[in-house]
Formats: structure tokens, sequence, C-alpha cells
């Protein structure tokens, strides 16, 4: 059953499909000293920088701790949204692994509140209470949105002016790209470490983590159970990923379906989006016996039960006719 629920459930793009064959053809050395992994640390500073070291790991919980941990200490605290997947959705990883505490900001589309970050900078150097040592902020956020080049800039412009480190989590940071007409090294120009999404974007269970602080990040990567062994098979799936820009043929169809779908359901029904559609999700309420049966044809999940706030996903291999499909089904529904 094809599903609007998660890029999480799609398959694996084909071409990446196709680098692990070769990768599997011969053998290699291991622990990031194999050809490959050389490669795409070169493929990584042409596209983010010469500063960036890259570390692969195996989900996103490990690279958004491995990421604030080459930014902070355990006495530190690290300001994120609070729709934030870091505050929302680890598990309270950052809290049990680092030691640090998270304070939460306001969100507005999913984007935090710079006039509210402001006042989360309090009690400098006291030391009975958690010093803010980091901002973290979502590309695109939890809710479909993307931060602006100027807005990224603004939120820096703050941090440097209070000593603070700028995480980037990049879950879904290609599709930020695409929408944006940018690049990796624009949107990343800001920040001190970024956790740069594969699984999401047609990868097989394979993240890297972007650090500028490379000061023992090794040594961390392998205390959190992060080093995988045949790194080849993580490096091959990246320079597919990268090269030929496969990445901005993969969120292309994301955000398209996307806007596709959004449209659709304006055009065919009275609902309307919730939040401004740039990248891969679209938010929109439903009734709860109406998303019932609408999840039986093709599932998505619900972000809100009090609100009936639902939202739907689109993939690398979302087509036309599948969104199509969908939007007539929830047209009958709701007659």
């Amino acid at each position: 059953m094809r599903s609007l629920g998660s890029d999480n459930h799609s398959g694996v793009h084909p071409q990446i499909l196709e680098s692990l064959l070769q990768a599997n053809s011969n053998h290699d050395s291991s622990y990031g000293t194999d050809s490959s992994s050389k490669a795409l640390e070169k493929m990584v500073k042409e596209e983010f920088g010469s500063e960036w070291l890259p570390l692969f790991c195996f989900n996103g919980t490990a690279a958004n701790v491995l990421c604030l941990r080459s930014l902070v200490d355990s006495f530190h605290s690290v300001i994120c949204s609070d729709i934030s997947h870091l505050n929302l959705d680890e598990c309270g990883a950052p809290e049990k692994i680092l030691g640090i505490k998270l304070i939460t900001t306001k969100s507005t589309n999913g984007k935090i509140d710079l006039n509210d970050l402001k006042k989360k900078i309090i009690r400098l150097g006291d030391q009975h209470y958690s010093q803010v040592g980091a901002v973290s902020i979502t590309q695109p956020t939890e809710l479909g949105t993307c931060y602006s080049l100027g807005e990224i800039e603004k939120i820096k412009v703050f941090c440097d002016e209070h000593n603070l480190k700028l995480h980037i989590d990049g879950a879904r940071l290609s599709n930020a790209v695409y929408s944006l007409n940018s690049s990796f090294k624009e949107i990343c120009e800001y920040a001190d470490a970024v956790s740069f999404g594969g699984t999401k974007n047609g990868l097989l269970g394979c993240e890297i983590v972007l650090v500028k602080n490379k000061k023992n990040m090794k040594f961390f990567r392998k205390q959190f159970l992060q080093l995988p062994s045949k790194t080849r098979f993580f490096a091959v799936q990246f320079i597919t990923y990268l090269k030929d820009k496969l990445y901005l043929e993969i969120s292309k169809n994301s955000c398209l379906k996307a806007q596709l779908l959004a449209s659709e359901i304006m055009k065919n029904t009275d609902i309307k989006p919730n939040y401004p559609v740039e990248s891969n999700a679209v938010f929109i309420n439903l009734k709860k016996e109406d998303a019932k049966k609408l999840k039986k044809e093709m599932f998505f999940y619900t972000w809100d039960e009090i609100s009936g706030e639902v939202r739907l996903m689109t993939s690398f291999d979302t087509t036309e006719v599948e969104i199509k499909n969908f939007v007539q089904k929830l047209r009958g529904i709701l007659k």
C-alpha cells in the first residue's frame, strides 16, 4: 500500500541501490579509510565548504546528538523550537547522552521567534543555571516551511552577539536547497554543525554529521556507537546523491508533488493548507471519522488529535496519479 505518511516510508532510489551493488563487487578498507569515503569527503568540501568535516552515522537522532556534542558541554543548554524534532521526537536523547538541557522557544509556521529567543538569554555566568550554548533550527521545519537565507543570517547574528553556536537539523536539507533555489554552501554558511539527512531522501539508512569543530569528534562518534565499519556503503550512496545533482531531482519531485497535492485539495474541496507548502509536507484539518476513512485508501499521520490536523507527506517516488486519486477519495468522503 502506498503511503503519504512519511518520506521514511518510501523505498531506496534506484540509482542509490545500484551504487550499493557496485560497491559490493570487491573488497576495500574500512572505518573511513576506503577510497569512496575519501572521495565523498572531497565532494562535501566542494558542496558545503572546505572547513566542514563529514562523519557518517546511522540515524538522524545520532546525527543531532553528535552535532550538539561538537558545540556544547554538559553544563550548557540548547535553544530549539517548541515543535522541533529535537524537542519532541528524540526520546530525550540529547539530555540523556549529553547531559544538556533543552530550552524551547515559540515558533511561527515552524520557525523560531527571534523576539522570544532573546528572552532566553538570562543568568549568564550564574553557576546555578544551565548556560545557553547553542541554538538549533530545523531546515525545512517540521511544518514543511523553509527559513530564508536572510532569516538564518539574522539568527546567526543573534548567536554571535551572545557567543552561541548554531546547529541546523537538516534531515530534509536538500528540499530547502530546491525550494530556495539555493545551495548547500549558502544555507549552511552561518552554521557551526549540520545534520545532513539521507534516509528521508532516498538513501538506505545513513546520515552525515557535518562539523567545523573537528577536535575529538571521531572519538565521540565511536563512544556514541555510531562508527560504521564498511563505510564505503555509506559513502557511495552520498556520492551518487551529490553527483550530477541527483538530490535536486529527488527534492524536485517531492516538493512539486506536495504543491500539486495542496492545489488539488483546494481545487476540489473547501480545505486550505494550514501552512505555506515549501517542502514535501501538506498539513490540513480533517474530522476524525473522515481521516479514519481516508487512511484506508492511503495512509498518513494525524499530527494533532485534538485539532484534527493531519500531515500528508510526499516522497521521491510519489506520482501525479496517486495524488489525484487520493484527492478524489477525499472529495468523496467529504460529500
